[in-house]
């Protein structure tokens, strides 16, 4: 594996348990990408526990909403780890800022593959979060691996989706497809004559007066105390403008409907991007043979990035009573 530089000092956005034990851990993918993860175990935890692994948001590191959760479900009795994606935060590959829809299903899985080989892990009770764009990226692994026995989705966006049809599928037609992929392939050829590639900013700041909700909504968690991380790519200068580009191409729900595996999806009612989990949870439904144990779950009154940090609106103890009722 790839020797990665791994910050030691705490320095999430959130306050350190003191219930579980934290260290960090590496894995890697099956493209040879190393990965860093922070683990969380309750405190003085013996044998073989359930697992989670957990990721997001899109552009996010798991100092932020990641950790969170993760730290949180471990002082519920998980063993859990937050990991940053192939190409971002401290894990590997080269070049930095990058996004696929097909590496990124994979960290997932590579993250099953280090739980299910640790003898701290029952390799039968492992789940998965996703939080943000890495809830479409959860049910998109939850389709493939088998060995995921139950996927949380929070909050989710699918990135396919809105790269190839812009928000709220606004974008939806050939002809701004098509004016899309001429600016991205103009920007590949300039990338590559200059051997660097361009960042394509993060979180606009200053925020401009005339912002939609959700755009102020994005700046009060990334670009304030509240969840800025110097390492994430919406707190700084985002992905690099073909970073994303690929998921213009590949809709990533395809099977999703033949998930047999527990999956609850979790989205706040007022969220700009509540539309996603309603209609990825309307197509898992579609045909599924196992619909007895899917959910949606609206919460009242919720804007998207509550999901990212509020505590008392994150359904945590739902989100238990689903892990231990699926994981055991």
């Amino acid at each position: 594996m790839q020797e990665l530089k791994l910050e030691n000092n705490w320095d999430k956005t959130f306050k350190e348990s003191d219930r579980v034990e934290h260290r960090k851990v590496t894995f890697f993918n099956r493209y040879g990408i190393t990965l860093a993860a922070d683990l969380y175990k309750p405190l003085n935890a013996g044998g073989r526990l359930p697992a989670i692994a957990v990721c997001g948001p899109f552009g996010a590191v798991k100092e932020q909403a990641a950790g969170l959760y993760a730290q949180t479900m471990a002082e519920r009795g998980f063993l859990t780890i937050a990991f940053d994606p192939s190409f971002t935060g401290e894990s590997g590959g080269t070049p930095r800022y990058m996004a696929s829809p097909d590496i990124n299903t994979e960290d997932f899985q590579a993250a099953v593959d280090y739980l299910s080989n640790s003898d701290e892990v029952d390799p039968e009770k492992i789940g998965i979060i996703g939080i943000c764009g890495w809830g479409g990226l959860a049910l998109n692994a939850a389709a493939l691996d088998t060995r995921i026995k139950a996927t949380v989705s929070s909050t989710m966006y699918d990135m396919t989706r809105v790269n190839a049809k812009g928000y709220f599928d606004g974008e939806d037609s050939e002809e701004l497809r098509h004016a899309k992929r001429v600016a991205l392939n103009a920007q590949r050829t300039k990338d590559y004559a200059s051997g660097s590639y361009v960042r394509g900013g993060g979180v606009v700041d200053p925020l401009p007066e005339d912002a939609p909700f959700f755009v102020k909504d994005y700046h009060d968690y990334y670009k304030t105390a509240r969840g800025y991380h110097p390492r994430s790519l919406n707190s700084n200068e985002g992905w690099n403008v073909t970073g994303c580009m690929s998921f213009m191409n590949m809709p990533i729900l395809q099977y999703s409907n033949e998930i047999r595996s527990a999956v609850l999806i979790i989205h706040g009612e007022k969220a700009h991007s509540c539309y996603f989990s309603r209609d990825a949870y309307a197509h898992m439904m579609d045909g599924n043979p196992c619909p007895e144990n899917k959910e949606l779950l609206i919460i009242p009154g919720a804007v998207h990035t509550d999901l990212y940090d509020r505590t008392d609106i994150i359904p945590f103890d739902k989100i238990e009573s689903f892990f231990k009722q699926y994981l055991k």
